[in-house]
């Protein structure tokens, strides 16, 4: 249906099917959280947070200082944070879901 209104819109999209599906090779359980782009925009608050702080940077390298500590800061949040955005169980399932996959070609040879 989109080919015939939209030919290159449906080429592009054909040839994205991979990458737009990607999330498919995941368990079901993961899926909500692979969507939701919530730690990113938090991340992204932050920083615009404490750069407007600032207001006028130096140098491009003063910039990249403030936000690379930002990134650090929140690496070390999550690091040592109780709770998980993955469960150690769903994370269990990725696992899973390879070893069932690699049984089928074990046998087909």
């Amino acid at each position: 249906m989109l080919t015939r209104s939209h030919p290159k819109i449906a080429d592009m999209l054909e040839d994205a099917k991979d990458d737009i599906f990607a999330f498919c090779g995941f368990p079901q359980q993961h899926w909500r959280q692979i969507w939701s782009t919530n730690p990113l925009e938090r991340v992204d608050k932050e920083i615009k947070r404490r750069t407007d702080v600032v207001g006028t940077f130096p140098n491009p390298a003063a910039l990249l200082r403030l936000v690379g500590h930002v990134l650090i800061e929140q690496h070390d949040e999550w690091d040592g944070a109780d709770r998980r955005y993955f469960s150690e169980h769903s994370m269990k399932l990725l696992t899973a879901n390879e070893e069932k996959v690699a049984i089928p070609e074990l046998n087909a040879a």
